[in-house]
């Protein structure tokens, strides 16, 4: 039996008769060979490249060449910039793309790259940036204004024709001006605050005015992505693997960077590996050099053989559960606080997870902007939660689930693939809700059914999610109808929306989106964590990081704010 993955078949992990792992020590040791015969080659010419250098541990200066192997859990579906937020994605264009600003990833503060500086007017409605000259696409274009204009009239404006979607990181975009080659200027309808810092997000990547000629679907191919960065995709096997070249022009890397001029490594290969044994396997035997989504169990195993861990904060919305009001049994609100006192997220934290990993205190992350304490309103009480349903009306029936006019209280949910051991969380919530007198449904299904149902909240009662950003738009980019809408209010993605809508929320969303007073931002930001959980809309469960491990040898690798790596600077000493 086989189970359709991000375009790619994996093997099924469970045999559906016995529902017990499918014969997977002999799965395990195909996918040990198939990992060892993609990477053993390249990781000897890697190595030949590196005489004279010092051995790991020691110090040593940068060495140029190499092929770093990266094992990735899932493969890049589109890589249109906007849909970047997928990590997968996110990790093929940090590599490929530039963006006109660079977000330095422990300040914050928003620094010069592809724009050497710019002005923002006092009610942030007008952006002006001068670029840096000599910058071009891989294909030879010049990353001019126009080009510049023309990537961000179509994030911000999309493309119908092309189904090119609006970026979820711009606001209140109107038009571009191309002042002069070097020159563009921005127009917005409403302030835009947080326009300058949208400008550093993955979903900013520069492309080639030929890529945005490709229509969407077009997009997932990676060899028609024309970026500036500093490397450039030399071949893909679609949902396998991708390898990447350094490009040896490449001289316009963020200004306040210690390293300049090309990439260091010759060659980043990719490589598709979803069996989390697998990619610990390969990088513990030294057939990988770096590999993303490290799970905490795994976290002990790698530190005991002196392998480095790392666990970037994403500082967005942390990993959460949200309740759609539009599903007719969670509408009434003393039964979604039922469902919020009565998760236990100490024990989840507790149980799966490690300190890198540290419960959540609110809806966003305790690194990220705006962040409030909100764990007063966050208690486990299970007690609390037992009333909260009888004073709804759901009495506890003889088959031990609550009912309410002859109706089982049983929801479903889809787990979340990028998500750390989001099977298991959910399943660990099903028990404690189970104790409630409710069901939650935990269900994989193939990636077709899980989309279309996760528009319906009828199917899709409560739905996991997180959203990494750091500026506070990230919330609104979670919950607004015409952003992610992971509430399903109208206006949005939903197929079956029936009558939810929470004005005050959105108003709340539009009022962030718009202020340019800096702490009455923030305290907006606060105002609408408080909202979202006195209306039980979210149940925040962890701060949710990135976790990579790398081998010793494997030197300055960077991640921008919320976790993506990047290879620009990175190198090989010698083993």
């Amino acid at each position: 039996m086989w189970r359709r993955g991000m375009n790619v078949l994996f093997p099924s992990q469970t045999d559906p008769s016995t529902k017990q792992p499918a014969n997977r020590p002999a799965r395990r040791r195909a996918l040990w060979a198939a990992v060892a015969v993609l990477t053993g080659s390249m990781l000897l010419a890697g190595c030949s490249r590196q005489s004279g250098t010092a051995q790991a541990g020691a110090s040593a200066e940068p060495v140029q060449g190499g092929t770093l192997v990266y094992l990735e859990q899932q493969a890049h579906t589109n890589l249109y910039p906007p849909a970047g937020g997928f990590y997968p994605n996110g990790g093929v264009l940090n590599q490929i793309t530039d963006k006109l600003t660079y977000q330095d990833p422990e300040t914050l503060e928003i620094q010069p790259w592809i724009a050497e500086s710019w002005t923002v007017n006092a009610d942030a409605t007008e952006y002006s940036f001068k670029l840096r000259s000599g910058v071009s696409f891989s294909d030879g274009s010049p990353l001019d204004a126009a080009a510049v204009a023309r990537n961000f009239d179509t994030y911000g404006l999309g493309n119908k024709a092309l189904k090119q979607p609006v970026s979820e990181v711009i606001n209140n975009y109107e038009r571009s001006e191309v002042v002069d080659p070097l020159t563009v200027k921005f127009f917005f309808k409403k302030p835009s605050p947080g326009f300058l810092q949208g400008t550093s997000v993955i979903g900013s990547g520069l492309v080639s005015p030929a890529t945005l000629d490709r229509p969407f679907e077009e997009l997932g191919d990676a060899t028609r992505i024309i970026g500036s960065g500093p490397f450039v995709v030399a071949s893909e096997t679609l949902g396998k693997e991708l390898v990447l070249k350094a490009r040896k022009d490449y001289s316009w890397g963020p200004a306040k960077l210690a390293h300049q001029g090309r990439a260091r490594l010759d060659e980043v290969k990719f490589i598709v590996t979803p069996e989390d044994s697998v990619r610990i396997g390969a990088l513990l035997a030294g057939q990988a050099g770096f590999i993303r989504q490290v799970q905490a169990y795994d976290e002990k195993r790698v530190e005991q053989q002196k392998f480095s861990i790392y666990a970037p904060s994403t500082r967005g919305v942390n990993n959460s559960i949200a309740i759609r009001p539009d599903n007719a049994l969670v509408a009434d609100l003393k039964v979604r606080q039922a469902l919020l006192h009565g998760t236990n997220t100490k024990e989840i934290v507790e149980t799966l997870f490690s300190p890198r990993y540290p419960q959540a205190r609110s809806v966003i992350a305790s690194t990220a902007a705006g962040y409030v304490d909100l764990s007063a309103k966050l208690v486990f009480d299970e007690a609390k939660a037992r009333q909260l349903l009888d004073e709804a009306g759901w009495s506890l029936g003889a088959n031990g689930l609550r009912q309410k006019n002859g109706q089982d209280f049983v929801l479903s949910t889809y787990e979340s693939l990028p998500q750390p051991q989001n099977k298991e969380t959910l399943q660990l919530v099903a028990q404690q809700w189970a104790r409630l007198g409710i069901k939650l449904n935990v269900l994989a299904g193939d990636s077709g059914s899980r989309t279309v149902d996760t528009l319906d909240p009828d199917k899709t009662g409560v739905l996991p999610g997180m959203v990494g950003r750091a500026d506070p738009d990230v919330i609104k980019s979670n919950y607004y109808p015409s952003n992610r809408n992971v509430l399903l209010q109208k206006g949005g993605v939903s197929q079956k929306v029936k009558s939810f809508e929470d004005g005050k929320l959105n108003r709340l969303f539009d009022a962030i989106a718009a202020e340019t007073d800096a702490n009455r931002r923030l305290a907006l930001t606060g105002e609408v964590q408080n909202y979202l959980i006195d209306q039980a809309y979210v149940i925040p469960i962890f701060e949710e990081p990135q976790a990579f491990a790398g081998a010793t040898w494997v030197r300055e690798v960077g991640f921008e704010a919320v976790g993506r790596p990047s290879f620009y600077s990175t190198w090989l000493a010698k083993r």
